[in-house]
């Protein structure tokens, strides 16, 4: 029988919520200088490397999955945050369009619920902050029962930066012991939900009745060609792969190589800590990471090789940082490793012309994480063209490590996030990095200009005064 709300989580819900709305109060008639320096503290408070590398490594501990020494280096994605939100105005007239006569004024989007999932515990509640008290909105943090003390003691950093800027603590509010229902119940009674986690999350998020913002499921599947930098392709893939052990949506898992090069560029993944699984040991693979109904498997999920191969029954050397599996011309439902891994184990395929590759592609998005993120490794314009206007994906990285990439980097122009909206594609209201311009309100004000009124002749081209029946 599924749990329902108690009496008791209902008042603590209402008593949030009511806290917020007195919160948001007490900064709305903030200048932007001061929101600006709110953000500044939020970010330098949560985010200081101190403070972070403690939080990021207790939210490892606690999940029991991740890389309890990589994940401190996500600190720069509050930087990246700080950086983008200091160059946008959240407050007043943000746009003017003379022209077109156009004033947008912004205003806040009002409570926010933010779920917060488990791989990111520590980080989701700043970055979310950061934007969403520059925009005047209050959050209540509702994070995942595996690392709710994290995302608990994370907000408590997060008031204490409020207090050090002279804003109401209040902003920020988490479920110290949270439930579905209890979840459910906030994004019923909030005025938005940013949903950033599983299926069953963003399913719940966009069946509550009010605006939320979802994301999909990835599946990152990158192509190299024969122009491609061999060497810097496979590290980058490294990278990505390997970031917190994989357990991003946006590690690689599908890497799909040009058969002239395939050879070379496995043998370079294979000098960055690569270890191509035989058959058997792939047939090993795939019975340990997914159960008998699909599933994947928690024991193998977001953790290193090592661990990966002991529990399906071989072993590896203690240098492997991922693993590889051959899986070409293995696409669909059926097989699983065309789908996406959440771990330390990409798949490998090959293809002779540029439209093998884009047909697998398509075979692969079709299978799992379409509207995601895909990437390329090559300098021929024309591929990396014929790739975009293919790939049902939200966004595509040239030459980068797509989970340091697309959701904001240094070195491209990606707005940064920690929530990757997949479009309709893959059932998300948005394509774009949820950032805060998503957490605001706006009124249009249009003034008169002089008629803009095309002749009947320019808007209806060589059909106009054609007799139709």
């Amino acid at each position: 029988m599924a749990k329902e709300l108690t009496e008791k989580d209902r008042q603590l819900a209402a008593d949030m919520i009511a806290r917020a709305r007195v919160a948001m109060v007490e900064i709305e008639n903030w200048s932007q200088a001061e929101l600006d320096r709110l953000s500044q503290a939020i970010a330098w408070y949560a985010g200081n490397e101190k403070t972070f590398t403690r939080l990021a490594r207790k939210g490892v501990d606690e999940s029991g999955i991740g890389d309890r020494e990589g994940r401190p280096a996500k600190r720069f994605k509050i930087q990246m945050v700080l950086r983008d939100v200091l160059r946008t105005p959240s407050t007043g007239i943000v746009e003017v369009d003379e022209v077109k006569g156009l004033v947008k004024y912004a205003k806040p989007a009002g409570v926010i619920a933010s779920l917060i999932p488990m791989t990111n515990p520590a980080m989701t509640p700043p970055v979310t902050g950061v934007s969403a008290a520059n925009a005047r909105n209050a959050v209540i943090f509702s994070p995942h029962p595996r690392t709710a003390r994290t995302t608990w003691e994370m907000t408590g950093v997060m008031r204490a930066a409020c207090r050090g800027a002279g804003a109401p603590e209040d902003l920020f509010q988490c479920v110290r012991h949270p439930s579905i229902p209890l979840t459910q119940h906030l994004m019923e009674e909030c005025d938005l939900t940013l949903a950033t986690g599983g299926k069953p999350m963003v399913k719940a998020a966009y069946s509550s009745g009010r605006p939320a913002y979802g994301v999909g499921a990835g599946n990152a599947s990158i192509v190299i060609d024969e122009t491609a930098d061999i060497e810097v392709a496979a590290q980058n893939t490294r990278i990505s792969k390997t970031s917190d052990f994989g357990s991003g949506c946006s590690a690689d898992g599908n890497i799909i190589i040009q058969q002239s090069i395939y050879d070379r560029m496995v043998k370079a993944l294979q000098d960055e800590g690569g270890y191509l699984c035989n058959a058997a040991e792939t047939a090993l693979l795939e019975k340990a990471m997914w159960d008998e109904k699909g599933n994947r498997t928690f024991p193998t999920i977001a953790c290193k090789p090592q661990q990966i191969a002991d529990v399906a029954g071989f072993s590896v050397p203690e240098d492997c940082k991922f693993l590889m599996v051959d899986n070409h011309g293995a696409i669909g439902p059926e097989h699983k490793f065309s789908k996406e891994k959440l771990t330390t184990v990409m798949a490998l395929y090959r293809f002779d012309t540029f439209d093998d590759a884009l047909d697998t592609v398509r075979a692969i998005y079709n299978t799992g994480g379409k509207g995601h993120s895909c990437g390329i490794y090559s300098h021929n314009d024309d591929n990396i063209d014929a790739l975009a206007r293919v790939a049902p994906v939200s966004r595509m990285m040239v030459r980068q490590p797509q989970s340091k990439a697309n959701a904001g980097a240094w070195t491209n122009g990606m707005p940064m996030t920690s929530s990757l909206g997949c479009g309709i594609w893959g059932g998300n209201i948005t394509n774009e990095n949820v950032t805060m311009k998503h957490m605001m309100n706006y009124t249009w004000v249009a003034r008169p200009i002089p008629e803009d009124r095309p002749s009947e002749e320019e808007l209806f081209g060589e059909f106009y005064g054609q007799e139709v029946a």
